[in-house]
């Protein structure tokens, strides 16, 4: 029955998960550190008694515990590839210490004591009681917090495991009780569905995936794409001449290669990700995050305080985005025109690439079903008289997909890679794949360089990620163009030695604060006791809190999308039996989150090395979005509301008092991170990166000019979300792919400018 099941089921491999694991562990813990790890899996997810009343489903997911296997393996292995350094050498030291008498005193107290000899337990000997409570003092523990930072990373990876592993029929035991039925195809596959997993792809005409290949045939399938080939056996590279080198496909390299591609150049994309279509996509959670996300979706800053979610794969965050397409607002181009001296945001062309990309990506403005966030969203706000905006899409006004993240299903949503690298490979584009580049490639610039630029641009060296093939790939270009992102743009150019000050500094984040409205089946509401929080559109409606006096809004109110095991490292714990009466909620538990244009800043110090400061004033803002945020729920109907506060709050809705309250929302505030000194934290979740390599009138403002190439080296442009001179305060898509449309134009002007002044 399985094995028929799995036959039926549809989508990629390594988008399916599941089935027993058949390589051994890697993880490298020792027998006494796994000992101590599976004793806290078992106590942040406790068996217990389940009520009689409840069904099989539910009595089971009671039951069932984090201790049980293959859970505490599977969360070591995960830590072990996704951890910052620091932070797994602090969980293999506590759990080692854990696994000592002296330790276990020392890091649990009185809770260990036995009045048997020896008197003091190992913390797996505890009973699970004492292990929780040990567990509930480290989460507020304000003297040593790399303590709580270790409770933080043993509470997300083993909550996450719990709800995302799945079986060879890719479901979670527990995902019944819970309510959660993800949109994968139970039923046998049609005909035409069958004959159309025979059909050629979008990008097959150019895409070229490495991980298929071995030295040789990928040598020969470059050169059956039209590219120039040479081996270098000597230097152990395979080396390609192109016109346009590209590194990465999202919003900024997919548009830079359709324009450029377009133009008459001789384009390669270098991509690291994987290529997906919509019949590849199943959104399971797990493995589409581990494949479709920069490491699997555990990129965080330094200090544990914030998770960034960033798309790797082929099309970048435009094929894992919410598909919100909101215009550059006019206040921000004239602050970038302005106090950034950049004309080109004030422009004409500007405007005109806005419309461009509109019109490319097929931009609705209607939604002809809103799903249960945003209708609650939107009937809190009309309720309490504040104004809705609705949500233009790239998509059509009929989409109802609550898992675009996991990769649109539908193939309805529209990123760069059924649009614009369509284009590209139409024109003979070739997208490479499962190839990471290292560093670029540098000359002396002929003649001193324009403006007195010593360096010149001429390529970039990759490795692929399959390990069949050994060489290096040399791409050799005219035009360099790194679009990897504000968290890895700086990484490549500084791993290639440039020194701009600015390079890897002004990342803007678009900070979020989340608050959550439980709304049962059976709430007064008519129009709202049908449907999931994990079903519909993700984004159809807005409202901005307004500062007043003409002044920008202070933030924005949308609704996100959270699957299950997100939804279990998100939520605050405070005891087994609360996260599990929580869980049972998931599916009527919306939320809406508060994101503010940010003018604190960080630094991308290197790869996953990430440090970011938020400014009071953010935090302000932060707080009065979170505030209006939980008064849209308590407007719309929720039977209870809360943050993601490390102790729980929440309040009760039913009875509360104005009063009540506005003596709840008085106590909310926007706290820190995990490694604070206060009793509080929370852990913050992000989705939008931008400024590390900020455009700038000169090289004392910016890491490249208002053309998007260096100042340092000549025929190396930045083509992503990094050139944005500050934060653009609203979903920035169509920000990155308007002005990597400007930027892209520029470039084929100046090799056009190039060609015909003879100069190479």
């Amino acid at each position: 029955m399985g094995e028929d099941k799995e036959h039926r089921r549809q989508g990629h491999p390594l988008l399916r998960g599941g089935g027993a694991r058949t390589e051994p562990y890697t993880h490298g813990f020792s027998a006494t550190q796994m000992l101590a790890l599976t004793a806290a899996c078992g106590a942040l997810v406790p068996s217990l008694p389940p009520d009689s009343g409840h069904s099989k489903a539910v009595r089971d997911f009671f039951l069932a515990s984090a201790a049980d296997p293959p859970i505490p393996d599977e969360v070591a292995q995960l830590m072990s590839a996704m951890c910052l350094r620091e932070a797994l050498a602090l969980v293999r030291t506590l759990l080692w210490l854990l696994g000592t008498r002296l330790g276990t005193l020392a890091l649990c107290g009185a809770r260990c004591l036995s009045p048997r000899f020896p008197f003091v337990r190992r913390f797996a000997e505890m009973p699970v009681e004492r292990r929780e409570d040990a567990l509930r003092r480290w989460s507020r523990e304000k003297v040593f917090p790399p303590l709580r930072l270790f409770f933080l990373l043993l509470k997300v990876f083993c909550l996450y495991v719990f709800y995302s592993l799945t079986d060879e029929n890719s479901e979670n035991p527990h995902w019944r009780a819970i309510g959660y039925s993800p949109p994968t195809d139970g039923d046998a596959c049609t005909e035409e569905e069958e004959q159309s997993k025979s059909t050629k792809r979008p990008l097959d005409d150019g895409v070229i995936e490495t991980i298929h290949h071995t030295d040789a045939s990928l040598a020969a399938s470059l050169a059956e794409k039209g590219l120039a080939v040479a081996d270098d056996a000597a230097r152990d590279v395979c080396r390609v001449e192109c016109d346009v080198a590209i590194v990465g496909s999202g919003c900024g390299g997919g548009v830079a290669a359709a324009v450029l591609a377009a133009a008459g150049h001789k384009v390669v994309v270098v991509e690291k990700g994987s290529y997906f279509t919509a019949r590849d996509y199943t959104s399971i959670e797990g493995p589409s995050m581990s494949q479709l996300y920069e490491r699997g979706g555990f990129v965080s800053t330094l200090s544990g305080s914030g998770l960034l979610l960033a798309g790797s794969t082929v099309g970048g965050g435009s094929a894992v985005n919410w598909s919100a397409c909101i215009k550059t607002p006019d206040s921000v181009r004239g602050e970038w025109a302005g106090e950034h001296g950049l004309p080109l945001f004030a422009s004409p062309d500007y405007t005109a690439a806005m419309d461009a990309v509109f019109r490319r990506l097929g931009v609705t403005s209607g939604c002809e079903e809103e799903g249960l966030q945003n209708k609650v969203l939107r009937k809190g706000c009309e309720k309490l008289g504040y104004k809705v905006e609705p949500v233009s899409r790239n998509s059509s006004e009929g989409h109802f997909c609550g898992s675009c993240g996991y990769g649109c299903r539908t193939g309805d949503k529209r990123g760069t890679d059924t649009t614009w690298l369509v284009d590209a490979v139409a024109r003979g584009a070739v997208i490479l794949t499962g190839c990471k580049a290292e560093k670029l490639l540098f000359s002396d610039a002929a003649g001193g360089g324009a403006r007195g630029k010593k360096k010149r641009c001429v390529g970039v060296v990759a490795a692929s990620s399959n390990p069949a093939i050994a060489r290096k790939l040399e791409v050799r270009a005219k035009v360099t163009v790194s679009a990897c992102g504000s968290l890895l743009t700086p990484v490549l150019l500084r791993g290639s030695g440039l020194k701009n000050p600015h390079i890897g500094k002004n990342l803007h984040l678009h900070p979020i604060a989340m608050a959550w409205g439980y709304f049962p089946p059976d709430t007064p509401v008519p129009d709202l006791q049908k449907g999931k929080m994990y079903e519909g559109g993700i984004i159809t409606s807005l409202h901005k809190v307004e500062a007043g006096d003409g002044l920008p809004h202070r933030a924005i109110l949308e609704t996100p999308l959270m699957g299950v095991a997100a939804a279990g490292t998100q939520f605050p714990w405070v005891s087994g039996r609360d996260m599990k009466e929580r869980m049972l909620k998931y599916g009527r538990t919306v939320h809406i989150f508060s994101l503010v244009r940010d003018r604190g800043s960080g630094t991308v110090h290197g790869e996953r090395r990430i440090a970011y400061h938020m400014d009071p004033a953010d935090r302000e803002n932060q707080r009065e979005g979170l505030r209006r945020a939980l008064r849209v729920l308590v407007a719309a109907g929720a039977a209870e509301v809360g943050t993601h506060r490390s102790d729980g709050q929440r309040l009760k809705c039913e009875g509360a008092s104005e009063k009540a309250l506005e003596e709840f929302l008085d106590g909310v505030t926007v706290v820190r991170g995990p490694q604070s000194k206060s009793e509080t934290w929370s852990l913050c979740c992000t989705a939008h990166q931008m400024g590390s390599c900020r455009m700038g009138a000169t090289a004392e403002d910016g890491a490249v000019d208002a053309r998007g190439e260096s100042w340092e080296a000549e025929r190396l442009y930045v083509c992503d979300g990094s050139v944005l001179p500050s934060a653009v305060g609203v979903n920035p898509m169509i920000t990155i792919q308007s002005v990597a449309y400007c930027l892209a134009t520029g470039i084929a002007e100046q090799l056009k400018c190039d060609l015909s002044s003879g100069k190479k």
